[in-house]
């Protein structure tokens, strides 16, 4: 994994000089420099990054990177995922909000939706936490969102990687069922992988039973954002 990363970030690297090199690109802003260097390599370096990220575990982040389409068109996506970004941060200040390339990482712990030793109900205060969410998932139906749902380390392997599936599956009826479009939505249980605090707590497995988002653009998304580009 390291030397994957290494590779791509002199790749980068030698992107970023090569392309600011030039007397075209020296006159641009961020944003169109930023643009040029993702159509060159973007789409590549994102690839590479999603799908060994994603083999490794982080599920959602790897979800994340890989979903990159660089140019004009991933700098207009990456626009309105700043924006949604901003408003899930507003109205869940508790969750973990993370943009990364083109998409967003949220991870929902046990500050806004977390779950019991063992169960897969939400809880009243996970509801109401969800309920936060709704308006802004609303705002931007070009966006899919695929939920992965964890557990702690105790139990079975067998048996977490089923409740984590029942978690994912229990926040996406939720939300199916105040009004967002189930087809949206993609449920991934992840069992005990990726904790994110010790297992060997109370108050560690507390904060790994919990969910995480994978927000990228959907098909008309950037389809949209590549036509808006060829203009």
């Amino acid at each position: 994994m390291k030397k994957i990363i290494s590779g791509l970030m002199v790749m980068s690297f030698f992107l970023m000089i090569t392309l600011s090199s030039c007397k075209a690109v020296k006159n641009t802003n961020k944003t169109q420099r930023g643009a040029a260097i993702g159509a060159v390599g973007g789409a590549l370096i994102g690839g590479i990054l999603g799908n060994n990220i994603g083999k490794g575990g982080n599920g959602a982040l790897g979800a994340v990177i890989g979903g990159v389409v660089g140019g004009v068109a991933g700098g207009a996506i990456g626009n309105k995922m700043d924006k949604q970004a901003r408003q899930i941060e507003e109205a869940l200040p508790g969750a973990e909000v993370e943009r990364v390339g083109e998409g967003i990482h949220l991870v929902l712990g046990e500050n806004s939706v977390n779950f019991e030793f063992s169960k897969a109900t939400l809880t009243a205060k996970a509801k109401q936490n969800l309920d936060k969410l709704v308006p802004v998932f609303n705002d931007y139906p070009d966006t899919d969102i695929k939920i992965y749902g964890y557990t702690d380390s105790k139990g079975a392997d067998e048996f977490n990687l089923n409740l984590s599936n029942q978690r994912a599956a229990a926040v996406k009826s939720y939300l199916v069922g105040k009004g967002l479009v189930s087809g949206r939505f993609v449920t991934v249980g992840m069992g005990e992988a990726d904790p994110i605090a010790d297992n060997e707590t109370d108050a560690g497995r507390s904060k790994n039973r919990r969910v995480e988002f994978a927000i990228v653009a959907n098909e008309k998304m950037i389809e949209d954002a590549q036509k808006e580009a060829g203009k």
